[in-house]
C-alpha cells in the first residue's frame, strides 16, 4: 500500500475543530461538563439566562463583587421607596403596626402598594386584598423558574420563598453560574428587605408627623413609584399591549364600579391580548396554507393535479409510440 501523508493542519476553507486553548471555552463555569461532549455544539450554557451569551462570548464567570454591586445597586435604589408605601398607608388609615407588619409579611411593593391605594379611596377591605393577591400570584411563576437556577434545600426554600419578587428574580436570571445567581438573589433579597421594612417604618412615622398627606400631594407617590418600577419591565409589544389596555380598563371602569374591582377587570387585559395574538398568528398560518394550495404542484391538491399531468403525458406518449409502429 502507498503510504498516506496526513495534512499538518485542516484546510483553510474548514472551521476549527474545537474552541482555541486558553480562550476559557473548554468548560463553562460552575457546570464542570466539557463542551466537546454531549451535542457536539461546543458550548454548554450556564443555568441563568445570560448563561448562553456568557458561554457564546467566551467570558469567564462573573466576579462576586460585580454580582454585589448590582445586586446592592437594585436594591438600594428600590429599597428608598419603601418610605413612599409607609406614607401612603399611613394616609389611607392604616396603623403603624398594620403598615409594618405588610411589608414585613407581604413584601411584594406592587400588591402593597394596590392594597392600601383600594383603602384610601374607600374601598372594601376584601376587593382591595383580592386585587393585591392577584398582583401577587406573577411571584409563583418567578418561583418556577428559580427553583431550577438556585437548587436551594429544602429547609432553606420557605425562607428563600418569601424573597422571590420582580427585583431579586431580575437580578438572579441576569447571572451566568449557579454561584453568581444564588449571590445575586441573597443580596438582593437582604437589602431590599430590610431597607424596604426600615423606611416604611419611616414613611409611616413622617406620615403621621406631617398630618394630612392628600394636602402635601403624597398621595400620588404609591402610583407613581409602581409605574417607575413597572415601565422598564415593558420590553415586547405584547408586554405594552397589556399594559395599554390595562389602563384603560381600570381608568374606565373607574367611575362605574365600586374601589378596588377596575384593578381586577384590568386583569382581563393579559388573557385578551393573548388570545387575540393567538387569533392573529392562526389566521397567519391559514393564509400560509392558502398560498400554498394556490400554487401549482404545492401542497395536496396541486401535487394530486402534478401526479395526474404526469401520468396523462406519458399515456400520451405511449400511445404516439404504438401509432408509430403501426404505421411501421
Amino acid at each position: 500500500m502507498a503510504e498516506q501523508t496526513v495534512p499538518a493542519g485542516p484546510p483553510e476553507s474548514s472551521p476549527p475543530a474545537g474552541p482555541a486553548p486558553g480562550t476559557g471555552h473548554d468548560r463553562t463555569p460552575g457546570t464542570g461538563r466539557d463542551h466537546t461532549s454531549g451535542s457536539g455544539t461546543g458550548r454548554a450554557p450556564g443555568p441563568g439566562t445570560g448563561g448562553a451569551a456568557a458561554a457564546a462570548d467566551g467570558s469567564a464567570a462573573k466576579p462576586d463583587a460585580a454580582v454585589v454591586r448590582d445586586a446592592l445597586g437594585v436594591g438600594i435604589a428600590v429599597g428608598l421607596s419603601g418610605f413612599a408605601f409607609g406614607v401612603t398607608a399611613a394616609g389611607s388609615g392604616l396603623s403603624l403596626l398594620q403598615t409594618c407588619a405588610l411589608s414585613l409579611l407581604v413584601f411584594t411593593g406592587a400588591s402593597q402598594f394596590a392594597l392600601v391605594g383600594a383603602l384610601a379611596a374607600g374601598g372594601n377591605p376584601f376587593t382591595a386584598a383580592a386585587g393585591a393577591f392577584f398582583l401577587g400570584i406573577r411571584n409563583a411563576f418567578y418561583g418556577l423558574r428559580l427553583s431550577q437556577l438556585l437548587a436551594l434545600p429544602r429547609a432553606v426554600r420557605p425562607f428563600a420563598a418569601h424573597w422571590v419578587i420582580d427585583e431579586t428574580t431580575a437580578v438572579a436570571l441576569a447571572q451566568p453560574t449557579r454561584r453568581s445567581v444564588r449571590l445575586g438573589f441573597t443580596v438582593t433579597g437582604l437589602t431590599l428587605y430590610v431597607l424596604w421594612n426600615l423606611t416604611t417604618f419611616l414613611g409611616a412615622i413622617g406620615a403621621e408627623a406631617i398630618g394630612d398627606t392628600d394636602a402635601w400631594g403624597l398621595d400620588a407617590a404609591g402610583p407613581a413609584v409602581f409605574l417607575a418600577l413597572l415601565a422598564p419591565m415593558l420590553r415586547t409589544a405584547s408586554e405594552r399591549a397589556v399594559a395599554g389596555l390595562a389602563v384603560l380598563l381600570g381608568l374606565g371602569f373607574l367611575p362605574l364600579l365600586p374601589a378596588g374591582v377596575p384593578v381586577l377587570v384590568a386583569a382581563l387585559a393579559a388573557p385578551a391580548v393573548l388570545w387575540f395574538k393567538g387569533r392573529a398568528a392562526g389566521r397567519g398560518t391559514a393564509d400560509a396554507g392558502d398560498t400554498r394550495t394556490a400554487i401549482p404542484g404545492a401542497g395536496p391538491h396541486g401535487g394530486a393535479s402534478a401526479d395526474a399531468h404526469k401520468r396523462s403525458g406519458e399515456d400520451s406518449t405511449d400511445g404516439g409510440q404504438r401509432s408509430a409502429e403501426e404505421g411501421r
